[in-house]
């Protein structure tokens, strides 16, 4: 199975990006954060993509999640859900050959720190209920902590920087341990020292890969024991994110 994880930062603005990224990869599941849309002002270019069922979860300018499932693994449409703690139009979730696979994007926390606190402790439970039931669980997106000090460049790293606290840091661990879930990028990668997902929109860093990890999938066990690969592309698309690739053996 193929699943990738894509912060596009407007669907509008990308979405032809987003038709030659699945006309690409072919991804089983494609994930996307930031839409900035509404369902209603999705462009035919991504909601009728030949072969995907598409469901998008968003509101105009701000935040919104979407998934895009390849119809040859899930021949009837899937059921989308919302766990109880989706606000802001902030996840969106649905089973694909027996995955449950969550489009998350985690608040910045940059307006309300406490506000995210509270998405990431709710995050935990949800893997830990998940887990009880035996669910096999890949939660994809943009987690806006960078989990590790290898997941930031040396020229950003500031303890006191949102994304980089040690409290967060502390949460995204529990969500990992709470749900039995493993980092597949950085097991796949665990040395690399330039694995960045996101790039400040100045002086060039993205070109100078000078940037942070913020965008995961996490999966349960038995699927992070079948990852062959995972793959983050700092080249591809016009977002400020790059599109993450994972592959498992079914």
């Amino acid at each position: 199975m193929k699943i990738a994880t894509w912060n596009v930062n407007g669907i509008r603005a990308r979405q032809d990006e987003v038709a030659a990224f699945v006309a690409r990869e072919q991804p089983d599941v494609l994930c996307l954060q930031e839409i900035k849309a509404g369902a209603d002002h999705i462009p035919k270019t991504v909601s009728d993509i030949p072969g995907y069922w598409g469901y998008f979860h968003g509101h105009k300018g701000y935040s919104g999640v979407a998934l895009l499932i390849r119809k040859e693994v899930a021949p009837d449409r899937p059921l989308f859900v919302h766990p109880e703690f989706d606000h802001e139009t902030r996840i969106a979730a649905a089973t694909v050959d027996g995955v449950l696979v969550a489009s998350i994007y985690v608040p910045n926390g940059g307006k309300d720190f406490a506000a995210k606190v509270r998405f990431l402790e709710s995050m935990a439970a949800y893997a830990r209920s998940q887990r009880a039931l035996g669910t096999r669980l890949v939660l994809c997106g943009d987690m806006n902590v960078a989990r590790l000090e290898i997941d930031v460049h040396p020229k950003q790293r500031d303890p006191r920087a949102i994304g980089q606290r040690t409290d967060e840091r502390a949460l995204f661990e529990s969500i990992l341990t709470a749900g039995g879930l493993h980092d597949v990028g950085r097991e796949r990668d665990p040395a690399n020292e330039e694995l960045f997902t996101w790039w400040a929109p100045w002086r060039n860093l993205r070109q100078r890969n000078i940037g942070w990890r913020l965008d995961y999938l996490l999966a349960s066990d038995e699927l992070a024991a079948r990852a062959q690969s995972c793959v983050a592309e700092r080249e591809f698309g016009t977002s400020d994110h790059g599109p993450v690739t994972a592959v498992f053996a079914r």
